[in-house]
Order: structure tokens, then C-alpha cells, then sequence
């Protein structure tokens, strides 16, 4: 692929119990403007998502937000941005941050973040986007998550090719230079369509 322009960074709108999530989150707005990389985000100035684009902007960044028009209308929305996007729904939000993006990285999240992980993923594991997808697995984190998926493939629901694509590291500069680096190329998720018909 390509050389590696915006990065979508899917995090929480809280700060979350560790202060560790809050530097995380600054630390990878900064270092993607040290990177020259463009940040793509859900347009928040709360929790996590506030701290990313803080840590952008505070380094000369370029940030993009993609909010709904009826998280705006709740004010919490980054008034500090050049360039915000303010969507309908929610559907049209992810569709947009697929659309401005060539990667994508999930910092610690809730609900909102696992869902427009897995979405990513799910588009990737069907072919229809062929883009990097890291995991930063701050103070384990994610580490339950990433047992489960191995679970997942284990059981036979996931490629394990398709769990090798992610990206997870618990450092930032590691992750977005292993991202930046990355050559992601689409694999097909019915390898074995013929054995999974039901006689």
C-alpha cells in the first residue's frame, strides 16, 4: 500500500481508571504530528479523545474530527479543531473515518471503541479494506481481549492469518513506526467455504 498519510485513533471519551491511558493518548496525538502523520478522530474534547487531539494540536499536528450532530449539540465536541465533520449518524461517522484514513489504532475504550474496532476488523477480514490496525495495550489493557481472540481462533471463527494482521504493542512510538512500516495486503475469509456447508 500506499505511504501512510492520516491514522484513525479510536479511544474513550472518559479518562479511564489508570493515568497511564491519558499519557498514552497525548503521546500518540503527539507522536503522529512528530511523524508528520494526520490524526483522525472522533472529534471529542473529553476523556481520551480529548487528550489524543491535545497531544496533536500542543505539536503543531493536523487533526480532523468526525462527530455526530447530536454529540455536538451535547458540547462535547472539540471547538479547537481546523477541520471538523459533523455527520448524521453513526454509521456515516465510521464510514468517514474509513474514508479519510489509511490506518487505524484502538487506545483504551469502552463499548463506542470495541465496535468501531471490530467494524474495522470486520471490514478487513471481508476483504473490503486492505489497512493496518493496531492495538495499543496500555498496562494490559487489552491483554484479556487479545487471550479471547486467540480463543476465537482456536474454535475455528477466526483466521489466524487474519489475528496475525493485527498490530498490538504496549509502546507508542513502536506501534505507529511498526504501522507506518506496515505492508497490509487483503486475505480472503472463505478458504474453506466447501467444508463449512451444512449437509
Amino acid at each position: 500500500m500506499g505511504k501512510i498519510k492520516s491514522i484513525c485513533v479510536f479511544c474513550g471519551s472518559h479518562k479511564g481508571g489508570d493515568p497511564e491511558y491519558l499519557n498514552a493518548a497525548y503521546e500518540t496525538g503527539k507522536y503522529l504530528a512528530e511523524k508528520g502523520v494526520e490524526l483522525v478522530y472522533g472529534g471529542g474534547n473529553v476523556g481520551l479523545m480529548g487528550m489524543v487531539a491535545k497531544g496533536a494540536l500542543e505539536t503543531n499536528g493536523k487533526v480532523t474530527g468526525i462527530i455526530t450532530k447530536n454529540l455536538m449539540e451535547m458540547e462535547v465536541g472539540h471547538t479547537g479543531l481546523s477541520n471538523m465533520r459533523v455527520t448524521e449518524s453513526m454509521h456515516e461517522r465510521k464510514f468517514l473515518m474509513n474514508k479519510l484514513s489509511d490506518a487505524f489504532i484502538s487506545l483504551p475504550g469502552g463499548i463506542g471503541t470495541l465496535e468501531e474496532t471490530f467494524e474495522m476488523f470486520t471490514w478487513f477480514q471481508l476483504g473490503d479494506i486492505a489497512k493496518p490496525i493496531g492495538i495499543l495495550n496500555v498496562s494490559g489493557y487489552y491483554s484479556i481481549l487479545i487471550k479471547f481472540l486467540n480463543h476465537v481462533v482456536g474454535e475455528g471463527f477466526l483466521r489466524e492469518e487474519h489475528f496475525d494482521s493485527l498490530i498490538v504493542e504496549s509502546n507508542v512510538e513502536i506501534l505507529i513506526d511498526k504501522i507506518l512500516k506496515s505492508d497490509i495486503n487483503p486475505i480472503g475469509k472463505w478458504f474453506d467455504k466447501a467444508q463449512n456447508f451444512v449437509q
